[in-house]
């Protein structure tokens, strides 16, 4: 697998008993594809379950996981956000970029939740791909990577 970037050792079975959301934009359907793909398999490697829940775009996501949350409380022990964001020929892409950061932030520190976003924000489709194929960067794992570490990180401190 090749990164920009550092990983996080996952052990293979570390996270069984563990349950978590991947909650998925649509937009560009064969993304999100290949971004679930690398999800799944980091969360079935760890052996963690998880259920998918489908939104229409990145600014819905957070939207999503706070659903989650205020309906099943205990129900998942982290939660991965996926999607694409695609620079166009408008402001639109700053906002959705920012904002479904910025919330998925405010959301993570203020319920000291597990999140991993793997929220691609490029210039073009072949940016996107590059980040979200499987064999490439693999985002879509790493984001399931983040999100389990941090689980394990919450839990080895008593949160």
């Amino acid at each position: 697998m090749a990164s920009s970037g550092g990983t996080f050792p996952i052990e293979p079975g570390s996270a069984r008993g563990r349950h978590f959301l991947v909650v998925e934009a649509r937009f560009y359907d064969a993304i999100a594809d290949e971004l679930l793909a690398g999800a799944s398999a980091a969360l079935e490697a760890a052996g963690a379950t998880f259920d998918v829940v489908t939104v229409p775009g990145a600014l819905e996501i957070p939207a999503a996981v706070a659903m989650a949350l205020d309906g099943q409380p205990d129900e998942y022990d982290g939660f991965v956000a996926l999607g694409c964001v695609i620079r166009g020929e408008t402001t639109h892409y700053e906002i959705v970029s920012g904002e479904s950061a910025r919330a998925l932030m405010q959301l993570s520190v203020d319920e000291a939740i597990p999140l991993g976003n793997g929220i691609l924000t490029v210039e073009n489709e072949a940016q996107a791909w590059a980040r979200a194929r499987v064999s490439g960067e693999d985002k879509g794992g790493g984001a399931a990577r983040a999100a389990l570490a941090m689980a394990e990180l919450r839990a080895r401190l008593g949160a």
